[in-house]
């Protein structure tokens, strides 16, 4: 299981949302005109050595009218407290801090599965201490389950099933975390993406299922839409690559206007288009 690279997907499509809930006091600051975009990776390779790679996401917090200055958080995510180390955040964050001109980082680590005891690194000596680091520590598996259950941040509810309840509640769990993702998320593929999410997280068992599918059919039967939805529209694109691949083999570059037209198509015209592309001797006889 890829824990990584599904914090890193959920962190990049809802960044202001997940800063609200993983930085909570921190990202008060954020005002609705802040502008929030990731660090590009590919600086960050050119900086850092290979054991540093698998950091999560860094985003740059900028103020429009120059009344902060920019901030960057750095959120980590570890499924295992015991993989964590943090001698390897405080290279990241120096490393960045250097990069990027900027004293202001903020260190977020969100533990999957309980988290390490030690939160922080202080070195010097008998006399002094010349270095301090502390991190904010998110242990989800500690966060209460009832706290969040009715949140509207969609990055909190789509991580119910990763908090702190009870085993009997886990079908209520899992239909808090899909009512939220269908409530909050208009759009249809990220529905579908995060049903995945909250899927492998929750991971109900058939009868569990079952219980659910009993006990919320609003909910069930909204998911199900929404998965025959994103199946057809999956079919759709895919028969629409086809049709523009041997267009182009047989014909050259495609017009603007025919690609348009293939891209905005459906599957039924697609597929008559595909019959008529074996005997068609221009582009206009395939799409006449």
């Amino acid at each position: 299981m890829d824990h990584d690279q599904n914090f890193k997907n959920l962190i990049l499509d809802y960044p202001r949302e997940a800063l609200a809930f993983l930085a909570e006091a921190e990202a008060r600051a954020i005002t609705p005109d802040v502008r929030i975009t990731p660090v590009r990776q590919e600086q960050l390779k050119e900086r850092l050595g290979e054991r540093f790679r698998e950091l999560d996401v860094p985003l740059l917090v900028e103020w429009p009218d120059g009344s902060h200055g920019a901030l960057v958080f750095i959120i980590e995510e570890e499924s295992d407290p015991r993989r964590f180390s943090v001698h390897r955040l405080v290279h990241y964050c120096t490393d960045l801090s250097e990069l990027l001109q900027t004293r202001r980082i903020v260190p977020v680590v969100v533990f999957l599965r309980g988290g390490p005891a030690d939160r922080g690194l202080s070195l010097g000596s008998d006399q002094d201490t010349y270095l301090r680091f502390h991190f904010l520590s998110v242990d989800l598996a500690a966060l209460p389950f009832r706290r969040y259950r009715d949140s509207d941040n969609i990055v909190a509810r789509l991580n119910l099933p990763n908090m702190n309840y009870e085993p009997a509640e886990k079908v209520e769990v899992y239909a808090a975390a899909v009512k939220g993702l269908v409530t909050l998320e208009p759009n249809p593929e990220l529905q579908l993406k995060y049903a995945d999410f909250i899927d492998i997280y929750a991971a109900l068992d058939d009868n569990e299922r079952q219980e659910y599918e009993r006990d919320h059919p609003a909910e069930a039967q909204i998911m199900s839409g929404t998965f025959q939805r994103a199946r057809e529209e999956g079919e759709r694109r895919g028969e629409a690559l086809a049709l523009t691949r041997q267009m182009q083999r047989k014909f050259g570059d495609l017009p603007d206007g025919a690609r348009r037209r293939v891209e905005s198509a459906d599957s039924d015209t697609l597929l008559e288009w595909l019959d008529r592309i074996l005997t068609a001797e221009s582009i206009d006889e395939v799409m006449h």
